[in-house]
């Protein structure tokens, strides 16, 4: 298990609510001194709009604590354990720890999370709800090999994490976080023992600055071209100020020879060692990224919108956690025959081919060893029960959709131009880059038409002069058999360094996955084949 080093809070912003609550502690949100009658359909209702305001402020805590993928998990696991989900160790049998009506997690790498509630009627073989999201973004990591060093400045060597835009990455105050591995000793053995310690350091370490006017040709300003290898090295101080200091923590090492250690800027180190509690030599390896520091806040003149890094695809981490939680706590599991779970992903931004990427055997897996828990024979797995639990399964791929931008209109097909705070997009693509297809993209219909919210939906195709992204969908439903259908709440400034969304969409995607886990199996009773 991962212990957790605790870092000082960020201070919140004037928009951001405190102190972050769970869902399964929140209270009632204040009232708000504004006029929402003006505000697009979805906010005209004051208490609608104070709702939204209320689940903005929880998921702008959430969004500013959870600051690369290790972090969103353990924001993720808090609120888990908090609602009374039960931690499962992967690497013990599930049968007989698993039981009707519980609810569960584990996660692999500290990095990809799966939590699920078993549904009380649940016998071996009945069908997954599945709710499928990422928790990584694009940003920038540390290099195995951290000193660098240029015209008396201290720098930091990083890599590029996906496709991100990153001109937005200039000029921002930059904290940094993620996983170290600390050498220590068992108490009872004596013997060597790795701690993995998940860090945050909200404290702006490192500045990537932006050329000044004056040094930029004609051509240099009318395009703004980023070297991702010359210009994207942050500077963490001066060599005049910092070398006394690295002098002397070069010489607290003295002897080891640890080379990875010898490789890394001596004043990393350091910050390190303080913010876990431990000596330098303590550190065996790391894995870090940088962020900004700036917190998430609510924006737009009446408060409508949410501005914060990793949107993409954080704000679907948030309320699928959320929808999770309220739903293992609803008088309707007592009812429910399926399992209902969420699978939050790591490095989908770069391909989703890893171990406990959504390409790795992460999802079959869970269904497969979900249902032999339950079978009357735990030792043996069946085929025939995990074949019949694919297909009564169904997944909901959900990643951030492209909202149209009004200075950029023409960017979107005409007739599928998603708007911020007008619902949740439906993708479909006809080359398979999204794994909607009639049926599913019904189903999802079905579901959102199965409740008294109204839930709004809205349709995205891509231009066919223009290339497609795709997402976990197809990867999940081609490994897996389970049908699928993508979705994704709308947004603007994907893959910058600070992106916006609508904050009534958190509410109608919370609807919209409430709805499923309650109505899928309902809907799919009905459907033919």
């Amino acid at each position: 298990m991962a212990s957790v080093t605790k870092s000082p809070k960020t201070e919140p912003s004037n928009n951001a609510s405190a102190a972050w609550q769970p869902a399964s502690k929140k209270g009632k949100p204040p009232s708000l001194p504004m006029d929402p009658s003006s505000v697009f359909l979805p906010l005209r209702v004051e208490k609608e709009f104070e709702k939204h305001i209320a689940v903005g402020k929880r998921a702008c805590e959430f969004l500013t604590q959870a600051t690369d993928p290790f972090l969103a998990v353990k924001t993720c696991t808090e609120e888990l354990d908090a609602a009374g989900f039960v931690k499962l160790s992967k690497r013990e049998p599930f049968g007989g720890v698993l039981k009707p009506g519980g609810s569960y997690y584990y996660t692999i790498n500290h990095s990809t999370l799966v939590a699920f509630t078993v549904g009380a009627k649940y016998k071996a073989g009945n069908g997954f709800k599945i709710i499928g999201g990422h928790t990584d973004s694009p940003y920038l990591k540390v290099k195995p090999i951290s000193k660098r060093a240029g015209s008396g400045c201290v720098q930091l060597g990083v890599e590029c994490y996906g496709g991100g835009l990153w001109h937005t990455w200039f000029d921002r105050d930059l904290g940094i976080s993620g996983r170290v591995l600390v050498r220590t000793s068992c108490p009872e053995s004596g013997k060597e023992k790795i701690e993995q310690h998940i860090v945050r350091i909200p404290k702006p370490v490192a500045r990537i600055s932006t050329l000044c006017i004056h040094l930029q040709t004609a051509e240099e300003r009318g395009s703004f071209k980023v070297n991702k290898e010359e210009h994207l090295s942050p500077i963490l101080g001066t060599q005049s100020v910092l070398e006394r200091e690295a002098k002397l923590q070069l010489n607290k090492i003295g002897d080891d020879d640890d080379h990875w250690k010898k490789n890394q800027e001596p004043e990393l180190l350091k910050l390190i060692a303080s913010e876990i509690g431990i000596d330098t030599k303590q550190i065996a390896n790391f894995e870090l990224g940088l962020f900004d520091c700036q917190p998430a806040s609510l924006g737009g003149i009446k408060n409508e919108f949410l501005n914060s890094a990793r949107l993409d695809n954080l704000a679907t981490c948030f309320v699928a956690l959320e929808s999770i939680v309220d739903y293992s706590k609803s008088d309707n599991v007592s009812e429910d025959d399926a399992i209902s779970l969420i699978a939050l992903f790591d490095h989908e931004e770069i391909g989703s081919q890893s171990t406990h990427g959504a390409g790795s055997p992460v999802m079959s897996e869970a269904v497969s060893r979900i249902t032999s828990a339950f079978a009357e024979n735990t030792h043996s797995r069946d085929p025939e029960l995990h074949a019949s639990a694919v297909r009564r399964s169904f997944i909901f791929s959900v990643d951030m959709a492209h909202a149209v931008h009004p200075n950029y209109a023409n960017k979107h097909e005409r007739n599928h131009g998603p708007r911020m705070n007008a619902g949740v997009v439906i993708k479909t693509n006809q080359n398979q880059r999204y794994a909607t297809n009639g049926v599913t993209g019904f189903i999802a219909r079905e579901v959102a038409r199965k409740t008294e919210k109204n839930i709004p939906l809205q349709e995205f195709v891509v231009r066919s002069d223009c290339p497609c992204g795709t997402t976990i969908g197809p990867i999940l439903s081609a490994n897996t058999g389970i049908r699928t259908v993508d979705l994704g709440m709308p947004q603007l400034s994907m893959h910058s360094c600070r992106e916006v969304m609508g904050i009534a969409d958190l509410t109608n995607g919370y609807n919209l996955f409430k709805s499923f886990f309650d109505n899928f199996n309902e809907i799919d009773e009905c459907l033919e084949g």
